[in-house]
């Protein structure tokens, strides 16, 4: 305990919130609890009495046992080590816990987030005599194969460099003086409840790309943006994150597991260290930090790591890099704010929820951005929430309360997973709202035809579903020829489209050419089936065309523009070869001579008896 620590006692234990007398803190000061100094955050003040919530579980604590305030906010250490790190909710290194104590992590154990013995060689990039202000970079160090970090000044300091040091040091060595006698070291902490400092925020104007043909197609995410998956048990939340985290064209991916299963996150644990970044073909660990807090843990360490996560997102993005942050799933954090709120005696909100749980996620959600930092480098931080609305009902509050501030809803269906349709995005429901600022980006980059496509494409599986109600009653054969083609077309788009093998070497991921060249084959399709029908070939044999049923296997090959252009010969010699016996048939059918008058028929002779 330090000379400005207080100390006082705990007057009330409540589960993980504790009542303590004697201290004078300020709200979100760090304290530690009892005999075992568990480590615990002032989340509220009545009187003399400073209300705790603890992130460690408390059985066994009693009133009159000490309590520590430190004065200090929760904050993470921020520093080179960062980067293939798994730790749980409040920035303990969970390798190194698990080397000291094995598989069960022993309560009143803290430990630094960042090793502190490693030495890192440091590269300076500045000098003595130049002036550097907050974010200003000092330097670099490797990091991990691919990714640099840049050594920053931390956020209020600046002043003119008067030393600078090149070589190998650890995080706690002075690299850089400042002319006022500030030492610069290559680690700082911040308080992980706030924002770090921006200078602007930027248009949301770059997708990011994320491989995945019904999201990058339909209902894009940009660089900066925010997004929620919400979706009932099985319906493929978790893979599509994983999907997220491996392919999305973000620099760096920040996995937040906040109160998700035990055995989801174990399996995160085991695949992510396995996993080859395809972009570099080194551990996708190398570009990854893992925060791991699962149900079974105490509640107020799942309510405080998505906002460690954020504060380690901010800070690569401050560093120029694109950060995509995966949080799973926000309802538990949210039940995590209920259990805490009841033990509080606050006022509940629908479904007992606190009142300022929409504030809560607001909070969240606005760390997100393109921005431009204090350093003049831009940078972004994209929030990928998923939610698990209980039952799939989507009219939960914590589903609506997300809607309410997110620009992307990707719905997933409980009907589209019976039926093996993965990924299982309901289209119908899901929406971007950054769809309007991205269709310039696809119309440059990709096609410039990109959006038209993309506006057909939806509205034939509108107006499939606008036809299923008649199909139900009638069955299929019963609409006219053009509706019929329609309803193929849409199967199309639903199965060779959309779906999508997340476990398929090829399939898992389809680039944005790759995707727009397979729009345009099955809107080729529909263009001369349409024109067959038109022209009087029967439906049936537009059905039976070979090159249909092997455009269906194009997105599984490893050559897919070559295969993909063998389909599209094929089929334009199957529409010509139709067109071909539908004239020749015509030309072959014998004509009438009208000039020349038919001979009159003989009248029947009549005979005796005939009336």
């Amino acid at each position: 305990m330090s000379e400005n620590d207080k100390q006082g006692e705990i007057f009330r234990v409540a589960g993980p919130v504790v009542t303590a007398t004697g201290i004078n803190p300020r709200m979100y000061d760090v304290v530690f609890i009892g005999e075992e100094k568990l480590m615990g955050e002032v989340i509220q003040i009545v009187g003399e009495k400073s209300i705790i919530q603890v992130y460690e579980d408390t059985s066994g604590i009693r009133p009159g046992e000490p309590v520590i305030d430190t004065g200090k906010p929760l904050t993470a250490e921020l520093g080179p080590g960062l980067l293939s790190s798994i730790y749980d909710g409040i920035q303990r290194p969970l390798q190194v816990l698990q080397e000291k104590m094995g598989d069960i992590i022993e309560r009143g154990v803290n430990v630094p987030g960042l090793d502190h013995e490693k030495k890192w060689d440091f590269n300076p990039t500045a000098q003595a005599g130049d002036k550097v202000t907050p974010n200003s970079i000092l330097g670099w160090v490797q990091e991990s194969q691919n990714i640099k970090h840049h050594i920053m000044v931390p956020p209020g300091k600046s002043g003119t460099i008067t030393d600078i040091k090149t070589g190998s040091f650890t995080i706690d060595e002075t690299i850089a003086t400042l002319d006022d006698g500030t030492q610069l070291m290559m680690h700082h902490k911040w308080p992980v409840r706030n924002p770090r400092p921006i200078r602007q925020k930027l248009a949301p104007d770059i997708p990011l790309i994320t491989g995945q043909r019904v999201l990058d197609t339909f209902f894009p995410i940009a660089k900066g943006g925010t997004a929620a998956i919400p979706g009932g048990f099985g319906t493929g939340k978790t893979v599509t994150e994983h999907q997220l985290a491996k392919w999305s064209d973000a620099d760096i991916v920040v996995y937040v597991g906040c109160g998700e299963r035990g055995n989801e996150m174990a399996d995160v644990l085991k695949e992510f260290p396995e996993l080859e970044d395809p972009k570099s073909g080194a551990p996708l660990m190398d570009r990854t930090i893992l925060i791991a807090n699962t149900s079974n843990m105490p509640v107020a360490a799942r309510e405080a790591s998505v906002y460690t996560g954020i504060t380690m997102a901010e800070y690569y993005r401050d560093m120029g890099y694109d950060i995509a942050l995966m949080a799973d799933s926000t309802s538990r954090w949210a039940e995590a704010m209920r259990e805490i709120s009841s033990r509080l005696e606050e006022m509940p909100g629908e479904e007992g929820y606190p009142a300022y749980l929409s504030s809560k996620l607001s909070e969240f959600y606005e760390r997100a951005g393109r921005v431009t930092g204090l350093n003049e480098i831009e940078g972004s931080v994209s929030v990928i929430g998923a939610v698990s609305p209980q039952g799939g009902d989507f009219s939960e509050p914590v589903t609506q309360a997300t809607l309410r501030i997110v620009k992307v809803f990707w719905a997933l269906d409980t009907k589209l997973r019976e039926r093996r349709h993965f990924p299982a995005v309901n289209w119908l429901n899901s929406y971007s709202l950054y769809t309007r600022t991205l269709d310039p980006w696809f119309s440059e980059n990709v096609d410039k035809d990109w959006t038209q496509m993309v506006k057909w494409a939806m509205a034939v599986l509108q107006k499939e579903a606008e036809l299923q109600e008649i199909v139900q009653l009638v069955g299929a054969d019963a609409l006219p020829d053009d509706q019929r083609v329609l309803l193929e077309v849409a199967r199309m788009l639903r199965e060779y489209f959309l779906q999508q093998n997340a476990f398929h070497d090829v399939d898992t991921f389809c680039s944005p050419a790759r995707q727009e060249n397979l729009l345009s084959c099955i809107k080729k399709f529909n263009d001369e089936s349409m024109n067959l029908v038109s022209s009087g070939i029967p439906i049936t044999d537009i059905m039976k065309m070979k090159s249909k049923d092997d455009m269906a296997k194009v997105k599984y090959e490893q050559e897919f523009e070559k295969e993909l252009e063998k389909v599209m010969e094929c089929m334009m010699g199957e529409c010509e070869l139709m067109r071909g016996k539908v004239e020749g048939a015509v030309e072959s059918k014998p004509t009438v001579d009208k000039a020349k008058p038919k001979p009159a028929a003989a009248k029947p002779v009549a005979k005796e008896g005939d009336e």
